[in-house]
């Protein structure tokens, strides 16, 4: 598939998924990428914390490849750059703080002298070929979130990314109405739109008024405050320290991702206030009354600090009587890893406020009130509704076109959508899907080993060695090893008859060593079955006595 004289979208990614994105506009022969995103893994990737978007569509047509283009720097949009853009060959462009994050993530992987990168002034424009583009800025939960106005030529494109309306952003100054309305007075032939809290039905809300619930929040506190939000959440941060300051209290920061941020969003000019910070070991000599903790882990991960704090395994520790603040949104699919970590604090006797209890957090994608808001400034000719779920885009389209938006297509990764000229239309279908990182190899999602690791968590595994003689007799007998197969105190037993069925069969039909490891394979996992109802992995080697 080659662009002709029209324009293309295709979604490798974010469409029908929260996370993942990668969007493809295609016109004259070329093709640009707008962000490169990746996903974190749920049980279904046993083994597995990060997902890739399958690029090979794009791999297959790299010649035509401008550019990646990203809006912002969270996970979701830049994470798979250091594993995916090398290969691709072309360029990258983000403004000063994303830029920061990818250079990080490109140091890290020792390929900063592999990609190039680009940096493009905040509300800066270039070209790529037949395609134009300039930075918006529009307030998320992040520095430098950005829309992409896209010239190309057959209209205009307003690509959002993540976004919200926020009257007190905090941290750089957005887009304001005017602005906004003005580019929608310009003409615009499609806007590409968040549909994250499309059911929201109030605004997100302003960073300003989570400032006065944390303050309060944390005024009334006796002893240690720990607070826990995203780390790349640099706007939180900032008003974490002016808290900190307004109540006293001495700020110590846990986690390296929070170390990262804090040093690239003071790198882009950002942060100049922020208070300075005490060491772990310091901290902990402090009077508890005196003491604030930022700490990432809010979603519930394992590896991170608030768990390790919440166990007993980290420098910083917590007493009875200490308050916790979940400063973030609680992720659908962390809420069991985020319960496991508040019912071990609520073991302790440590006292916790989320965002049900306090006004301590604002989301950063927009409610109803701010996509209609959106609608009536830009005044699509078409809506493309992205990053959701298939029915946060479907309810996004109708909100639209109740808004008064003349056209709207829901599409999902793969669909290829040809949006000019004529009317919007789906005309054909790409293949997609997904890779794990697991440890540092790049799989299938679904191929051979993730589905031999999914029969293995399911089943168990069990070893079969044989020993044979010149004639293909059994020397001995066999030695069986098992893994995961629920036998218990039955083991000995289930392994001397398994044990037995093995000889069996070995005596059974053809020599040939492939038929013969097959019959005792089909032996001993039959004797599971009969044992436990399960189906173990059984692998069988053939040695020469």
């Amino acid at each position: 598939m080659t662009p002709g004289n029209e324009l293309l979208f295709l979604a490798l990614g974010g469409s029908g998924e929260i996370g993942m994105n990668v969007n493809l506009y295609g016109s004259q022969g070329k093709w640009v990428m707008v962000d490169l995103g990746l996903t974190f893994a749920d049980p279904a990737y046993p083994g597995v914390e990060l997902v890739l978007p399958d690029l090979s569509f794009i791999e297959e047509r790299r010649d035509d490849l401008l550019g990646i283009v990203l809006t912002h720097g969270h996970e979701d949009h830049i994470g798979a750059i250091p594993y995916l853009a090398a290969d691709l060959g072309v360029p990258l462009y983000a403004t000063p703080f994303t830029a920061g994050l990818i250079r990080q993530k490109l140091d890290e992987e020792g390929l900063s002298e592999e990609v190039e990168l680009n940096v493009i002034d905040n509300e800066g424009s270039f070209a790529l070929g037949p395609f134009g583009f300039r930075y918006m800025p529009l307030a998320h939960s992040i520095p430098e979130g950005n829309a992409l106005l896209i010239e190309t030529p057959y209209g205009r494109v307003f690509h959002t990314g993540d976004w919200k309306l926020d009257e007190q952003p905090l941290l750089g100054t957005p887009s304001t109405p005017e602005e906004l309305t003005a580019i929608g007075d310009q003409g615009v032939l499609a806007l590409v739109c968040d549909s994250t809290n499309v059911f929201n039905p109030q605004a997100s809300g302003s960073e300003g008024d989570v400032r006065e619930g944390l303050l309060q929040t944390i005024a009334g506190a006796k002893g240690r405050v720990l607070v826990t939000t995203f780390a790349s959440n640099a706007a939180r941060l900032q008003t974490l320290g002016e808290v900190a300051q307004a109540t006293g209290r001495k700020l110590c920061v846990a986690g390296r991702s929070l170390d990262r941020i804090i040093s690239t969003a003071k790198a882009a000019g950002y942060l100049k206030d922020f208070p300075p910070t005490v060491d772990w070991d310091d901290v902990m000599d402090l009077p508890r009354s005196e003491v604030m903790i930022i700490a990432t882990g809010g979603q519930g991960e394992a590896r991170a600090a608030l768990a390790r704090i919440a166990f007993g395994m980290h420098p910083i520790k917590l007493d009875e009587g200490d308050l916790v603040v979940f400063s973030s949104k609680q992720i659908p699919g962390n809420e069991i890893a985020i319960g496991r970590i508040q019912n071990e604090l609520a073991t302790r006797g440590i006292l916790m406020v989320t965002d049900k209890q306090a006004d301590v957090h604002v989301s950063g994608h927009p409610g109803r009130p701010e996509l209609e808001a959106m609608y009536r400034w830009i005044r699509p000719q078409i809506l493309l509704p992205v990053h959701g779920e298939r029915r946060h885009m479907a309810e996004q389209a109708r909100l639209g076109l109740a808004t008064g938006v003349p056209h709207a297509v829901v599409q999902s990764n793969g669909d290829l959508l040809r949006l000019a000229p004529g009317s919007p239309a789906i005309i054909g279908k790409e293949g997609v899907g997904r890779l794990v990182l697991d440890g540092d190899v790049i799989l299938p999602a679904d191929g051979a080993t993730m589905n031999e690791r999914r029969r293995v968590a399911l089943h168990g595994q069990i070893s079969v060695a044989l020993a044979l003689d010149g004639k293909g007799r059994l020397v001995g007998s066999p030695t069986l090893r098992t893994q995961g197969v629920p036998v218990e105190e039955d083991k000995a037993a289930f392994l001397e008859e398994a044990a037995g069925e093995a000889a069996e069969a070995l005596n059974k039909g053809s020599k040939d060593q492939e038929a013969l490891r097959e019959r005792v394979r089909l032996a001993v996992r039959r004797t599971a079955t009969r044992w436990t109802g399960k189906k173990p992995v059984v692998d069988v080697l053939l040695i020469q006595a």
